[in-house]
């Protein structure tokens, strides 16, 4: 079984909007609704976790039934710190699936992510044990010597940008967090299971990535997201106009 871990517990307003910017609507739609629904609408994923803000729980409930998000079973709640959301959708799962089973572990805030980066997820994952959506660093950059200048360059080669959806294999994950956990490792390190992953000798494992496939963190992300969906809803009617 491949789950979805939807991590919707964080409660950042750099868009301005008043409220967590993943239940910030868009033509009418809250972000998270189109999130789920590329999970819910690809045909390798059976099912989709939300790991949510307390407060927010009766609302994804409704947003569940008004979407008709069939493949959303579980809603845990979301923790203090990124890490400890991701704790907690984890061992909600305790229970649910199996040590083989895949979990996608995926931004709430990142709606742009397409079928195929999914597919290559799972695919890398069921190879490799884990897999990173990643894409190559593009842009010239450099070293800052201070807040005014740059005498340092940066090999554009040796850079791997990485974003969710963040594959493993259930036991994996499981299993690296409570030894996080254990050791006190999960205190030490900046909130990503990619670096918990590093910081406790892992390999982190690439699969496809876009440069499209963006997080929203500010207003001009949910300007561009708006684009992006109606974008997609004229090359719907344009395939529809031609059948």
């Amino acid at each position: 079984m491949n789950v979805a871990v939807i991590l919707a517990g964080g409660v950042g307003n750099r868009v301005g909007a008043g409220i967590p910017k993943q239940f910030v609507e868009v033509l009418g739609k809250p972000v998270l609704a189109y999130t789920v629904e590329k999970f819910q609408n690809h045909p390798m994923i059976d099912a989709v976790e939300i790991v949510c803000i307390h407060s927010y729980i009766p609302y994804m409930e409704e947003m569940r039934e008004k979407y008709g998000l069939t493949k959303m079973k579980w809603i845990a709640e979301g923790g203090a710190t990124f890490q400890e959301s991701v704790l907690n959708g984890i061992n909600h799962l305790r229970d649910k699936i199996e040590d083989d089973d895949i979990v996608l572990v995926h931004f709430a805030a990142n709606p742009f992510v397409e079928e195929e980066i999914i597919t290559d997820a799972i695919r890398v994952c069921e190879k490799k044990g884990n897999a990173i959506s990643t894409t190559p660093f593009y842009i010239l950059s450099g070293l800052k010597d201070d807040e005014t200048k740059c005498s340092t360059w940066i090999d554009r080669d040796t850079i791997a940008c990485m974003n969710s959806p963040h594959a493993f294999r259930y036991a994996y994950i499981r299993d690296l967090y409570a030894e996080a956990v254990e050791t006190g490792a999960i205190n030490e390190v900046e909130p990503h299971t990619t670096t918990l992953m590093w910081h406790m000798g892992q390999t982190v494992y690439f699969s496809k990535g876009s440069q499209t496939n963006l997080k929203i963190t500010t207003r001009e992300d949910l300007d561009l997201f708006e684009g992006y969906v109606l974008m997609k809803q004229k090359r719907q009617r344009e395939a529809e106009a031609e059948e």
